[in-house]
């Protein structure tokens, strides 16, 4: 059976409270964003972000000693896989458009696309696997057992 090195990482926020006067909310909240100073935050454990996978190499006591392992998307940061898909619909959304605004229908391969996509999104949304990601015993995450259950 294989053995991994697998790097987890979670962001444990930090806080400060400090007065900025402006004449408007906008420009305090500019002020506190720019201030570099954060003598005397506070570490706000209770607020410690989601726990994720942000680094595996195949062995033991690998880490950075082999080349990494792609890391299953559904184990990587949850914002950041969001991004990802939120630049992907944003390209998407851009040819289809030219699309409509040319008055030529979509070619299937960027309709096919946009599926994925959006299957891609709602298993996000839902903190799934990708519909094409493998699984555990080795079939595709959209593969349906002949009982109709997901493997």
């Amino acid at each position: 059976m294989p053995v991994y090195t697998i790097e987890t990482t979670r962001f444990l926020p930090s806080y400060r409270h400090r007065t900025y006067r402006d004449d408007t909310v906008a420009g305090a909240c500019r002020q506190a964003v720019e201030d570099k100073d954060w003598r005397g935050m506070t570490l706000d454990r209770e607020c410690a972000g989601e726990t994720f996978v942000s680094g595996i190499w195949k062995g033991a006591e690998a880490s950075r000693s082999t080349p990494p392992v792609p890391i299953p998307s559904h184990f990587e940061e949850s914002i950041q896989r969001r991004a990802r898909q939120f630049e992907v619909l944003h390209g998407l959304l851009k040819m289809l458009l030219a699309d409509v605004r040319a008055g030529r229908p979509s070619s299937d391969e960027w309709i096919e696309r946009a599926a994925s996509a959006v299957a891609r999104g709602d298993a996000i949304m839902a903190d799934a696997r990708d519909p094409d990601e493998p699984t555990d015993n080795g079939g595709a995450a959209d593969d349906v057992s002949p009982a109709g259950e997901r493997p």
